[in-house]
Order: structure tokens, then C-alpha cells, then sequence
């Protein structure tokens, strides 16, 4: 489920290595949350968390999601948070490779990385929630402003578009596009070379600057709106989230 890869200067790779698409399903949420809450107390000074090459992570397991009676929905959603949480909140830098397709769930997860190195070419990445039916909470439109801008951020979530590598890097979306079997390298590269500067200035103005970050999703106990799970269980919600899943059952 998980890959953890170690390179030089105490810098760890966590690889999602769930086929065919690294759907978050919870046990793949709950992986993800203790390897990166491990990695800083294991000596890990920079984390790199990356997918599959040509795919990063398709966003949440809906087939297993819509299983779930509403105490798992609001349980899988919390859990989420909680991932989130841990990525923002991480006392070493972490970098996203963003090593394919990244909607959803994915592109959420990069939002609380230090840096972002996407796949360059056909790629696409973004928040495509009100596509498939879902509502996207506060925190996560917050994370989202942070990145983009107040004003790029209403226009890409309210139509929950998704957008090539090009457009993303022009946005600010991502930082840095390399090839796609580059992304994972370019990303300790950077990592490699902000880890040669003095540790305690860095990670003292690193915590400045991501102090307002800090101030929303230190603590996730809280932080989903439980609106959120009644609008997961409306019918609008449901039907479309059963056509997806039907669709895809098609393709495969």
C-alpha cells in the first residue's frame, strides 16, 4: 500500500502503491497519516510523498465511500482531515510529486505540501468535487486561496475544474513542472537543496510563514462541517456519485 523509500540527506519518499489508481480508501488514508507523522521521529529531515508514474492519486475510493453507513462517511471524511492535518502540520518540509493525474482527493493532499513538482505534459490536476456531485468544505477552499488567489480559487472550485500541467504551473497551483520520470528527483533536489541552509532559521521562518495554515488545520478534531455529511447522503449527491461509479465499472 505504501512505499517508503529512503535518499540521501535523511530525506524519505512515501510512495502510495495502491493499483490500479491509488484510491484513498481508509486503510490507505490511515497508511498515509502514520508514515508521515513517523518519518520526522524516525530522523527524516524533508519528505517526499509521491504516486504512480502517470498517476498521483485519483482522489477518494467513492465505490468503497458509498458502502458506508453516514458514522463511516463522517469517519472517513475525519480521517481525511486528519491526513490533511498531519501534511500541513509536519515539522519537516514535505514536497508533493505530482507524478500524473491528480484530481480531487490527490490535488487536495498537495495543498499542504511546502512544494509542488508535477508531471509535465498531458497530465491534469485540480478539485473537480462539484463534478462528481460533492460540495468542497471551507478548510479545503482555504487551503486552496492560499495557494491561488482569492478570485482563481472561487473560479476553480465552483466548477470544479481540472486543468493540464501547463495551466496548473501558471497558476501557482504547482511550483515546477519536470518529466514525469524526473518529478520524483527534481522533488528531492529541492528538498536537498533547502536542507543546506541553517536548520533552526529555516524551520523558525517556516513555521512563520505557514502559521496561518496552522491556525485552521493544526487541530482537525473539529473541522468538518457536518453539513458536509448531510449533503454527501442528498439524492443529487447520490445519484451522481452512482453514476460515476457505474461508469467506471463500465470501463473496466
Amino acid at each position: 500500500m505504501l512505499d517508503i523509500l529512503p535518499h540521501d540527506g535523511d530525506i524519505v519518499e512515501i510512495r502510495m502503491a495502491r493499483p490500479p489508481v491509488n484510491a484513498l480508501n481508509t486503510a490507505l488514508v490511515h497508511a498515509l497519516r502514520d508514515a508521515l507523522a513517523d518519518a520526522p521521529k524516525n530522523g527524516a529531515r524533508g519528505i517526499v510523498l509521491s504516486g504512480a508514474q502517470g498517476l498521483f492519486s485519483a482522489g477518494v475510493d467513492v465505490p468503497a465511500l458509498l458502502q458506508l453507513d453516514r458514522a463511516g462517511v463522517q469517519g472517513y471524511w475525519n480521517d481525511f482531515f486528519a491526513l490533511c492535518g498531519v501534511i500541513a502540520s509536519s515539522p519537516v518540509p514535505v514536497v508533493a510529486a505530482v507524478t500524473g493525474h491528480s484530481p480531487a482527493g490527490g490535488a487536495v493532499m498537495s495543498l499542504f505540501a511546502d512544494y509542488r513538482v508535477m508531471a509535465h505534459g498531458m497530465y491534469k490536476i485540480g478539485l473537480n468535487e462539484v463534478q462528481v456531485g460533492l460540495s468542497v468544505p471551507e478548510p479545503i477552499q482555504f487551503a486552496m486561496r492560499r495557494i491561488v488567489g482569492n478570485y482563481r480559487a472561487e473560479r476553480l472550485l465552483v466548477a470544479g475544474t481540472m486543468v493540464d500541467a501547463d495551466t496548473a504551473h501558471a497558476l501557482g497551483l504547482v511550483d515546477e513542472l519536470a518529466t514525469v520520470e524526473q518529478v520524483v528527483q527534481r522533488s528531492v533536489q529541492w528538498l536537498t537543496e533547502l536542507l543546506k541552509a541553517p536548520p533552526k532559521a529555516m524551520l523558525r521562518t517556516r513555521a512563520i510563514a505557514r502559521a496561518d495554515l496552522l491556525a485552521v488545520w493544526g487541530d482537525t478534531t473539529n473541522l468538518l462541517d457536518p453539513g458536509f455529511i448531510d449533503d454527501f447522503f442528498a439524492d443529487e449527491t447520490q445519484q451522481v456519485l452512482h453514476a460515476l461509479v457505474a461508469r467506471l465499472k463500465a470501463k473496466a
